[in-house]
């Protein structure tokens, strides 16, 4: 049986590409396009991973649905990925992951290659597995 990726990402273009890349590499993929659909979607499906965006529906999107992942007993052990292109226009904030604001297990930086963000769901799945 297929591991299930979902990517949660108000980009369409971004889940587009994030989606063929995964598919590539025999996962299967949901996608979402708000934090709250990602969230509905997670509960509903019960990924392996989430990927996600930050800034969605709002700023912190990306932020408000990793602490409801965290928050929630049955998703709380998904590994969660996040990306943001934020980190890389112009000096002052820089994002990262944390226990309280920001509880993803990792924190990259847009743009992101399709085999970069295959590696990195792979990486996350053998973590849980260990």
């Amino acid at each position: 049986m297929k591991q299930t990726v979902l990517v949660v990402d108000d980009d369409l273009d971004q889940v587009t590409a994030a989606a063929m890349a995964l598919e590539l590499a025999d996962y299967a993929v949901l996608t979402a396009n708000s934090g709250d659909e990602g969230l509905a979607k997670a509960q509903s499906e019960k990924p392996d991973v989430i990927a996600t965006d930050v800034m969605m529906e709002s700023m912190g999107a990306g932020f408000s649905l990793a602490r409801a992942v965290r928050r929630d007993p049955e998703l709380a052990a998904v590994p969660l990925i996040m990306l943001t292109g934020v980190n890389q226009e112009g000096p002052g904030i820089r994002f990262g992951a944390d226990e309280d604001w920001n509880p993803v297990d990792v924190f990259l930086d847009k743009p992101l290659t399709g085999d970069r963000l295959v590696e990195e769901v792979g990486k996350a799945l053998a973590q849980v597995r260990s």
